[in-house]
């Protein structure tokens, strides 16, 4: 009689991934880690956050989020941070509807550009550097600009975010830097 472990398996499938295969698995992937857009908002499946948007329509806002993470690249960061920071952008704009046409006309120039080079809107072109290089093209644009201007705040003054950094938060309601270790010299 012959026992269950001497018996050797053979393998029961080929390991070789065929085109089909391959072009099925990187578009499940590449769904499984998009910003989805549904109705009247924006959703990401794999960090489990949602945003209904209220002014801007939310395929602009899934673009923005993708403009805000190549202006702004910190692998540390996750999406949900830039859509913060874009949620009160969308916040200003449902007040200011010069704002909103800024948003929405810039993003749509963006797009006609992004197609016109790499035939994708700017949110589906696959590689940073091609989607930087066409931000370079828009940066002196009021539209690159006031995106620009409202990360520095939007992302930068996320109490949230500082640890990822490394930051500390600000000193003055601890009684400055002076006394929290930072002329501490003992390293010498």
């Amino acid at each position: 009689m012959r026992s269950p472990t001497s018996t050797t398996a053979k393998p029961t499938s080929n390991h070789t991934m065929h085109r089909r295969a391959f072009l099925a698995a990187s578009a499940t992937a590449a769904a499984a880690t998009a910003i989805l857009v549904s109705g009247g908002a924006i959703l990401c499946p794999r960090e489990a956050w949602g945003y209904e948007t209220k002014a801007l329509a939310p395929d602009t806002m899934r673009s923005l989020i993708r403009v805000s993470r190549d202006i702004y690249p910190h692998d540390r960061l996750a999406d949900r941070f830039y859509a913060v920071a874009m949620k009160a952008q969308d916040e200003k704009a449902a007040a200011d509807a010069a704002l909103k046409e800024l948003y929405e006309s810039g993003m749509a120039k963006l797009d006609r550009l992004a197609k016109a080079k790499h035939d994708a809107p700017y949110a589906e072109v696959g590689w940073e550097a091609d989607r930087v290089r066409l931000l370079h093209e828009i940066e002196a644009d009021p539209f690159f600009q006031t995106v620009r201007g409202g990360l520095v705040t939007g992302i930068y003054n996320n109490q949230e975010v500082w640890p990822l950094f490394g930051y500390e938060g600000e000193s003055a309601a601890k009684g400055g830097y002076i006394d929290r270790g930072f002329n501490d010299i003992e390293w010498l």
